[in-house]
C-alpha cells in the first residue's frame, strides 16, 4: 500500500507564494513519476507540472514561470512553489505519483487534494 500525504495550500493574495509539499510512502520500490494537479470547481482536473523519470521536468503552459516543482528522492517528496499567483489558480491541487511496488506493481497513487485560494 502506498500513500501520499499533501501539506500546504490555503488562502493567499493575488500576487502573493505558495507553497505545497507532497510525501510519498509505503511499500515503494521505485517512483517513477510525481506531479501536481488541479480542479476548479465545474472544470476538469488538469496538469499543473511533474517530475519524470527522476529529471524530466513539465509545467502547463498556465504556470510557466510562475510555477517551480522540485523532488527530494530520499524523501519521496515532491514540492511545488507557486509565486505570482492569480485568482484563476484558485482550485484544489492533487498530488499524483506512479509507483512500483516491492511487489513490482506499477499504479497510479492519488493525495487528498489541498484548496488553494487565491483573492484578488
Amino acid at each position: 500500500q502506498v500513500q501520499l500525504v499533501e501539506s500546504g495550500g490555503g488562502l493567499v493574495q493575488a500576487g502573493g507564494s505558495l507553497g505545497l509539499s507532497c510525501a510519498a510512502s509505503g511499500s515503494i520500490a521505485s517512483i517513477k513519476f510525481m506531479g501536481w494537479y488541479r480542479q476548479a470547481p465545474g472544470k476538469q482536473r488538469e496538469l499543473v507540472a511533474a517530475i519524470s523519470s527522476g529529471s524530466n521536468i513539465e509545467y502547463a503552459d498556465s504556470v510557466k514561470g510562475r510555477f517551480t516543482i522540485s523532488s527530494d528522492n530520499a524523501k519521496k517528496t515532491v514540492y511545488l512553489q507557486g509565486n505570482s499567483l492569480k485568482p484563476e489558480d484558485t482550485a484544489v491541487y492533487y498530488c499524483k505519483a506512479v509507483v512500483v511496488t516491492f511487489q513490482l506493481r506499477q499504479s497510479d497513487y492519488w493525495g487528498q487534494g489541498t484548496q488553494v485560494t487565491v483573492s484578488s
